[in-house]
């Protein structure tokens, strides 16, 4: 059985919780990435940061991206999935919460994370083309 683990991206960095967003965003761009887990001083995630978010939710509601922590925009908790998760679990989780990126845990640590483009890599295309489809349906 294909799992998170065997899909997921093993690279992906954490925004700690007390950094800013502008931090956040120069990682991004460093990375070429469009979102970043935030994690606290535990390693344990407390959210996700998207480029769409520093701007909607900072620059276009007049806040400091040099001064707003990325804790700021860490609001409920995130889905996330463990390593063992069935790829079937994933691409259900997905679909149903219209999720483009899942992050994966392992003893409550963020360890990786799954984008679209990881289940390209490594799934069918009908399966991709279901979840995809069914992520960018409008609720």
């Amino acid at each position: 059985m294909t799992t998170a683990k065997d899909i997921m991206h093993t690279a992906a960095e954490c925004i700690g919780e007390h950094e800013t967003l502008d931090t956040a965003a120069k990682r991004m761009r460093e990375l070429g990435v469009g979102a970043l887990p935030i994690c606290g001083d535990d390693d344990r995630l407390r959210g996700i940061v998207t480029d769409r978010d520093i701007v909607i939710k900072c620059v276009g509601a007049g806040h400091d991206p040099r001064t707003m922590a990325a804790s700021d925009l860490a609001q409920g908790k995130p889905r996330t999935v463990t390593t063992d998760a069935g790829v079937e679990d994933v691409l259900a989780l997905m679909e149903e919460h219209q999720i483009r990126r899942l992050p994966v845990i392992e003893n409550h640590r963020f360890v990786g994370m799954i984008s679209e483009a990881d289940l390209a890599r490594h799934l069918p295309a009908e399966a991709v083309g279901r979840c995809v489809a069914a992520i960018c349906a409008q609720s």
